[in-house]
């Protein structure tokens, strides 16, 4: 049997030594999550569903009987008429949410709670658990406090910004469990621009962190070119250095000597596509 391997967002993404220090105990949090919980939500962004689930841990979770509840965040941002037509036949149970507009968030408490129902505990046992997981900056710990009603865990737009295990009460009988967001090695590589871009588009490392800001915009340029470009009326036949060279003036973004600054206006183009200013 190959052992699942395990790379995890931070607040210092891109520094290889600090994650290398989490693999020994971001697991160990991630595989007691787990263990613990009966019913799990795995959060994903209803923009990039593929690219953010976690088939490894699906299976893993499927094996050990657990049940998935499939979160789709982000829903304000897409046709969810649309994206439900195109949904996996096994992506289900499936609710859309938007932590920022609230939407969804009756639905998936109702979910939490028939799930809940169908959970048959042992006698010492009073709590279902329910586990949340899901890549770096998919909005965990927004939807726990969505589903709480309340502020009850720290939110931040840096990618990584949970650190542990943490217990939030969503009623008497049900107990949510947060853990650190995850990427499988498979699809995580410090080195590999694809691989870098591929993060750092769905969000998993932040636009203040990423190494190469404009190879990520030359990525996006490849499938998004005329929404990018529409968004910045700015009409540059996609080619990123057009754009980035346009936009730099338009937003004098200058180095000394009156030459664009390449990497803060790329910065930009990418804090605007995690943040959702840039629709698809």
């Amino acid at each position: 049997m190959v052992r699942v391997r395990y790379s995890f967002g931070s607040r210092h993404t891109g520094h290889m030594e600090n994650i290398q220090k989490q693999r020994v105990k971001y697991p160990r949090v991630m595989k007691e999550v787990i263990d613990i919980s009966e019913i799990v939500l795995e959060i994903l962004d209803a923009r990039y569903i593929d690219e953010t689930r976690n088939i490894d841990i699906e299976e893993d979770l499927i094996k050990k009987g657990k049940k998935i509840i499939f979160v789709l965040n982000k829903a304000d941002l897409v046709d969810v008429k649309k994206i439900e037509a195109e949904l996996p036949k096994d992506l289900k149970p499936y609710v859309f949410v938007s932590a920022k507009t609230k939407q969804g968030s009756r639905d998936l408490r109702e979910r939490i709670r028939i799930e809940a129902k169908r959970v048959e505990l042992p006698e010492n046992m009073k709590r279902v658990h329910v586990g949340i997981i899901g890549y770096p900056n998919a909005g965990k710990s927004s939807i726990i406090n969505l589903v709480t009603r309340r502020s009850v865990t720290g939110i931040s737009k840096q990618a990584g910004y949970t650190r542990g295990m943490q217990k939030v009460r969503m009623t008497d009988k049900i107990l949510i469990l947060d853990t650190p967001g995850v990427i499988p090695d498979s699809k995580y590589s410090s080195s590999a621009k694809a691989a870098s871009s591929q993060d750092a588009k769905v969000g998993a490392r932040t636009y203040s962190h990423v190494k190469d800001p404009e190879d990520v915009i030359n990525y996006l340029m490849k499938d998004y070119s005329k929404t990018i470009e529409k968004f910045y009326k700015i009409d540059a036949e996609g080619d990123v250095e057009i754009l980035i060279e346009k936009l730099g003036k338009k937003m004098n973004y200058l180095k000394k000597g009156g030459q664009i600054d390449s990497d803060r206006t790329a910065r930009l183009i990418l804090k605007d596509w995690q943040e959702g200013k840039i629709r698809i």
